[in-house]
C-alpha cells in the first residue's frame, strides 16, 4: 500500500480566455491527483486527509472511489472545502489563487501510527503550508520515516500561500532528513535555492527534478544524474502533470520492489532511464487533456 497524504480541493479552471470566464469545478489538490494517478496506473494506494462533508467534499471522496483509492483513512468535517482559482496561460500554464480560510483539510490530525501494510507516503503542496494541518503532516513525514518507511516529498511551492518564505525555506531543509525520494520542479528548485547535491546531502537518497518539456533528470548519491527528455505533446493545460510524475514514479518503483534507499542505489542508469520515462509519459499524457486527468496503465503502452 502507498499512501498519499495532504490536501484534496476543487480546482475553478476557466473555459475561456479572459478575467471573468466561466469557471469549471475540477476535482485537484497536489496529492489528491497523486492518489487518483496511483489508483489508475494499479498500484494499491490510500489517501490520508480530512475532507468536508459538503457536496464538492462528496464529489473528491467518489472520485478517489472511482480510482480504487483505499479512503477509510480519510478524516470529515463540517467546514468548507479548499477551492483553489487557476488562471491558465498561452502556453498552458497555470497559477493559482487560493480560497482556505477555515476549511476542512487544514484541520487534518495525524494518525497515531501507520500500518504495516504500508511501503510508502507521499507528501507535498498546501497541506505542508497551512497551519495546523501542516504541523501535523509534518509530524506524520517524521513518524513515518522513523518507522522505516519510503517517504516522497513534492514540495510544488504556491508562494501566495506562504507569508513567510526564509522560515519556509528552513522548515524545509529541516525535513530532508526524513526524506527518501525528493522530487521538484526547476521552479521549485530555484526558489527554494540550493542544488540537488546539497539537498542530497542533507538526507534523501534520490533527488528527481522536472524541467517541463524538457524532460526530467535524477541526482543520486554516487554522483551521477540520469536524464530523459520530455515527451511532445499538444498541450491543452499543465494541471497535474507534476502530480502524474509523483504517482509514475511511485509507481515505477513499487513495481521494481524498489521502494527503500539500498533499492535506490542498485537502479543503475538503466532503471533510471526507464522510470523517468515512464514519468515523462505519464505527465505527457495529462497535459494532452484539460484538467488533472491522469492515466491509466493501459495508456502508458510497454513502460
Amino acid at each position: 500500500m502507498i499512501v498519499v497524504a495532504g490536501e484534496a480541493l476543487i480546482d475553478l479552471v476557466p473555459r475561456a480566455a479572459g478575467p471573468l470566464a466561466d469557471l469549471r469545478p475540477a476535482l485537484g489538490g497536489g496529492p489528491y491527483n497523486t492518489a487518483v494517478a496511483l489508483g489508475r496506473l494499479g498500484s494499491p494506494t490510500a489517501f490520508c486527509s480530512r475532507v468536508s462533508f459538503d457536496a464538492f467534499g462528496e464529489a473528491l471522496l467518489d472520485g478517489l472511489r472511482a480510482a480504487a483509492v483505499d479512503v477509510s483513512s480519510v478524516q470529515r468535517g463540517s467546514e468548507p472545502t479548499t477551492l483553489a482559482v487557476a488562471s491558465i496561460g498561452l502556453d498552458g500554464s497555470a497559477v493559482y489563487s487560493f480560497h482556505v480560510e477555515g476549511t476542512a483539510d487544514r484541520l487534518f490530525t495525524a494518525p497515531a501510527r501507520l500500518p504495516d501494510t504500508v511501503r510508502a507516503v507521499s507528501f507535498g503542496t498546501c497541506s505542508l503550508v497551512l497551519e495546523p494541518g501542516a504541523s501535523a503532516y509534518e509530524e506524520l513525514l517524521r513518524s513515518a520515516a522513523a518507522q522505516g518507511v519510503f517517504t516522497a516529498l513534492d514540495p510544488n511551492i504556491r508562494a501566495v500561500l506562504i507569508p513567510d518564505a526564509d522560515a519556509y525555506r528552513a522548515r524545509f531543509r529541516s525535513w530532508l532528513p526524513s526524506v527518501s525520494l525528493l522530487k521538484l520542479s526547476e521552479e521549485d528548485a530555484k526558489w527554494l535555492g540550493g542544488t540537488p547535491r546539497e539537498w542530497l546531502a542533507a538526507g534523501p537518497s534520490a533527488v528527481v527534478v522536472t524541467r517541463g518539456g524538457d524532460g526530467l533528470t535524477v541526482f543520486t548519491h554516487d554522483g551521477a544524474e540520469h536524464s530523459v527528455p520530455g515527451e511532445e505533446v499538444d498541450v491543452v493545460d499543465t494541471i497535474g502533470a507534476g502530480d502524474t510524475v509523483n504517482a509514475a514514479l511511485l509507481h515505477g518503483l513499487s513495481a521494481r520492489d524498489a521502494l527503500s534507499p539500498a533499492a535506490l542505489a542498485d537502479l543503475g542508469p538503466d532503471g533510471w532511464t526507464e522510470l523517468l520515462r515512464l514519468a515523462a509519459r505519464a505527465a505527457a499524457i495529462t497535459c494532452s487533456r484539460a484538467g488533472a486527468e491522469p492515466p491509466y496503465a493501459a495508456e502508458l503502452g510497454d513502460l
